[in-house]
């Protein structure tokens, strides 16, 4: 997602709507497994937009980087932060081309960042997994195959979704994996709203 031109636009422009596009609660697989945190861990919310995830993060006692390249959804993660009296560290990146800095997080959150192509998405996981303490742990939640039927939310490209092979093939060198397909119905805001494909990873480096 390159910061350059009618993306970054489109993104600064839905950002600057008031209210939170997809609400300001967390995601609730990233909410279901909060009995993994661990108070004072370091974490990193990809792609995080107006910040509801890692605010979520936060708020579990967690050092928070929440990195996206909207500069309007920023200004919201820290106004939502503010209201739940916590803090947390924004930086503004095109997360495509941001330097992954090497062991440097406990947890990793990956919430719908579905809008890379798959070269991109490649070198995006491989940053990941750099950016990764050994034993550090990756929660990522993103649509499958069969959400192009129910068209409820996320990319149209069918390129952009997520498999189970894919997954495995990208992580199966963790040294825990987990990985769920289901259907379920959401609620996140505007944005993320009925039945869905939902596809989720619990894995440990």
């Amino acid at each position: 997602m390159t910061q350059g031109g009618s993306e970054f636009d489109r993104w600064q422009a839905r950002f600057a709507a008031a209210g939170y596009l997809f609400g300001t609660a967390p995601n609730a697989f990233l909410k279901s497994q909060a009995h993994l945190l661990r108070k004072g861990e370091r974490a990193l919310a990809i792609a995080d937009g107006e910040g509801r995830n890692g605010v979520f993060l936060a708020e579990q006692g967690l050092d928070v980087l929440s990195v996206d390249f909207s500069p309007l959804a920023q200004e919201k993660v820290h106004k939502l932060a503010a209201e739940r009296g916590v803090t947390l560290r924004t930086e503004q990146a095109d997360i495509e081309t941001w330097i992954w800095a090497p062991a440097a997080f406990d947890v990793v959150a990956a919430i719908f960042i579905q809008f890379s192509k798959p070269a991109e998405r490649a070198e995006i996981f491989a940053g990941i997994k750099h950016t990764l303490k050994p034993g550090g742990l990756l929660l990522l939640e993103g649509y499958g195959l069969k959400q192009l039927d129910y068209k409820t939310g996320g990319p149209s490209d069918a390129a952009r979704l997520y498999t189970r092979q894919l997954l495995q093939d990208a992580f199966g060198d963790f040294s825990a994996l987990e990985i769920r397909e289901y259907d379920s119905v959401m609620e996140e805001g505007e944005r993320h709203v009925g039945m869905s494909a939902l596809v989720d990873l619990v894995g440990r480096k």
